[in-house]
């Protein structure tokens, strides 16, 4: 089977050694996705409601350089340093995504990459 990286400037670049996605077959799976901003690679962290829409933003634009969008996440992985924000997740995710809604699982982590403080990956089925 082949990979085929999947990359997009509507996104943050890579900040390690790893890519936006990878498509293997009709499995894309995203790279996990904090707020940064595509432009300016600085992270949007004046509330944590802006984080996470910024994280859907960014998971939205790498789904949709791989030919597809939200509505195929057919696993979606949440990870927040303080589980009191998970509903907030719930309420915003719910401006992202419609039913039936993907698979999930909420993690709670002690830190996350440039002091984020919700972080997502996710796993889309191309038809």
């Amino acid at each position: 089977m082949t990979r085929e990286v999947i990359r997009t400037d509507l996104a943050p670049q890579a900040i390690g050694t790893y890519s936006q996605a990878v498509r293997c077959g009709k499995n894309v799976y995203l790279s996990g996705q904090i707020a940064l901003d595509a432009k300016t690679q600085h992270l949007v962290n004046h509330s944590v409601e802006a984080e996470i829409h910024q994280v859907f933003r960014n998971l939205r634009a790498v789904a949709e350089a791989a030919g597809g969008g939200l509505a195929q996440v057919a696993k979606l992985t949440i990870y927040l340093t303080d589980m009191a924000h998970f509903p907030k997740v719930n309420e915003i995710m719910s401006e992202y995504f419609a039913p039936p809604y993907p698979a999930r699982a909420a993690v709670g982590v002690a830190a996350l990459p440039r002091g984020a403080r919700v972080e997502a990956d996710a796993i889309l089925v191309l038809e």
